[in-house]
């Protein structure tokens, strides 16, 4: 066993090297752009999702035959494009109803579950999600696992000696683990990010679009991900680290009982300093579903970006050994082709040239509003 973590290390301290060195590809890619869940009935999560302030701005039908040649699945399928307000350059939604679903995918599972995909979203009041949450699971109707909101420093931010006029900038998030769908929320206090997570007022549930998303893989090291900056062209945020039950807000999220850790590592593009990417190797014995990740079934099972290089970043993938389909139309009519890597995730990457109607932001800047 110690051998085996010892070679873990190794692999690690490479990819850290390796990563952060490496000349990066310019493939104009986004920030993720779409998270999609797979359902049988596309009501409900239309109706669910609304309530967030997504709403449907585009759907279309493939039929079986085209399903199968782009994404390996013989059912028919109805899809919906959902937008939060007007955010159209990252942090949509796309509901995939499949006629005949492989399965229930991962479904409500322990946390930390590999092959569990949670995305993230701002709200202006953690606490009233937290008791719609709580709520529901007491009810029981359907399961629901909400943590408390836990606060912490996450940035720095805070100086001096703290009291009633040296307020603390702090954010706040918890997670919301189910059947349907997993969410982080997170609430901003004494700061703001320009650009990351934008809340209409009139939105019932005070919720932003998904600024990013988090993946729990199916992986020996961070290594199998490498391709991110080297054929995808995304930027590693930082070196690799360990994230563990002495921090207060992956203990609280990840319901880390004491001894318990994992591996992170954090990709964003230069392009957006939202839509990033989240990436998780659990330090211990965790149930692995990842054989449930995959397209086809329901749940989150897929991710989509866009670029206006789509030849070049196929060409790159391929390069990579990571056998994309080819370029094909998807239900949308847009030029697309899709992967799965060996981490059991997998991606669409989408033609775009037409430039989104909100600008993306690049640098990201801390304001403080105390």
């Amino acid at each position: 066993m110690f051998l085996k973590k010892y070679a873990l290390l190794l692999t690690i301290h490479f990819m850290t090297t390796k990563t952060m060195t490496q000349e990066i590809p310019d493939t104009g890619i986004s920030g993720l752009y779409e998270v999609m869940i797979g359902v049988e009935n596309a009501n409900h999560a239309k109706k669910y999702f609304g309530d967030f302030g997504f709403k449907v701005v585009d759907s279309s039908s493939f039929s079986a035959k085209d399903a199968k040649k782009l994404y390996g699945v013989n059912s028919k399928l109805t899809s919906y494009r959902l937008q939060n307000g007007d955010i159209d350059s990252h942090g949509l939604l796309r509901i995939l109803e499949w006629e005949k679903p492989l399965g229930d995918g991962i479904g409500y599972a322990p946390v930390e579950t590999i092959g569990t995909r949670i995305a993230v979203m701002r709200t202006n009041d953690i606490f009233r999600l937290y008791d719609i949450y709580q709520t529901a699971r007491e009810v029981g109707k359907k399961p629901w696992l909400p943590t408390e909101p836990v606060a912490d420093d996450l940035f720095g931010l805070n100086t001096g000696e703290r009291d009633f006029f040296n307020r603390p900038v702090i954010v706040r998030e918890n997670a919301v683990y189910g059947e349907f769908f997993n969410h982080i929320f997170f609430q901003r206090y004494g700061y703001k990010i320009p650009g990351y997570g934008t809340i209409k007022e009139d939105t019932p549930l005070k919720t932003s679009e998904f600024t990013h998303h988090d993946f729990v893989i199916n992986a020996t090291s961070l290594e199998q991900i490498s391709y991110l900056s080297s054929a995808l062209g995304l930027q590693a945020e930082d070196k690799p680290a360990i994230d563990g039950d002495w921090l207060k807000g992956p203990k609280r999220v990840f319901q880390m009982e004491p001894g318990y850790s994992h591996w992170y590592q954090g990709f964003v593009s230069p392009n957006n300093i939202c839509g990033k990417m989240k990436f998780f190797i659990p330090r211990g014995d965790k149930t692995n579903k990842s054989a449930k990740q995959r397209i086809g079934e329901k749940g989150i099972t897929l991710h989509s970006f866009y670029t206006p290089k789509l030849k070049m970043v196929h060409k790159l993938v391929s390069e990579h050994e990571l056998n994309p389909t080819q370029i094909l139309k998807n239900e949308f009519g847009e030029n697309a082709f899709v992967f799965k890597d060996t981490a059991g995730i997998s991606w669409q990457i989408i033609e775009k040239t037409e430039p989104t109607k909100n600008t993306p932001i690049q640098e990201l800047e801390f304001k403080l509003t105390n």
